[in-house]
């Protein structure tokens, strides 16, 4: 009997450990670039709204994120540590106080020189 108590008892620690939710990791922000991410209708033209997308290096991979709407204009400096966490294809972090929500948009091997 206490065999099978001990064995639950090591079953609901394993099980509260691991869904803890994703882990954070360490990244650095190499590049940024401005990209089209939609229109706007005026009433004389149309205007191109533009996105932020950055390339965040984590180890060995390189994620390229993108701004989900072109509304939230702030800048990240390059060569910012930041911690992240990644759910599905969305990047999680704080920067200055800050929380951003960033699309991924692909990853890559990291290559051996910065882009």
């Amino acid at each position: 009997m206490k065999r099978l108590v001990a064995f639950f008892a090591v079953l609901v620690v394993a099980v509260g450990s691991t869904s803890a939710g994703p882990k954070p990791q360490a990244g650095v922000v190499l590049s940024h670039t401005s990209v089209a991410c939609g229109t706007k209708k005026s009433k004389k033209q149309d205007i191109d709204l533009l996105c932020q997308q950055y390339v965040v290096r984590a180890g060995t991979t390189d994620y390229t994120i993108r701004q989900p709407k072109p509304d939230d204009q702030h800048l990240i400096p390059l060569n910012a540590p930041i911690q992240f966490t990644l759910d599905k294809n969305m990047m999680k972090f704080k920067f200055n106080g800050t929380s951003f929500k960033f699309v991924v948009t692909s990853q890559a091997a990291a290559s051996s020189t910065a882009p």
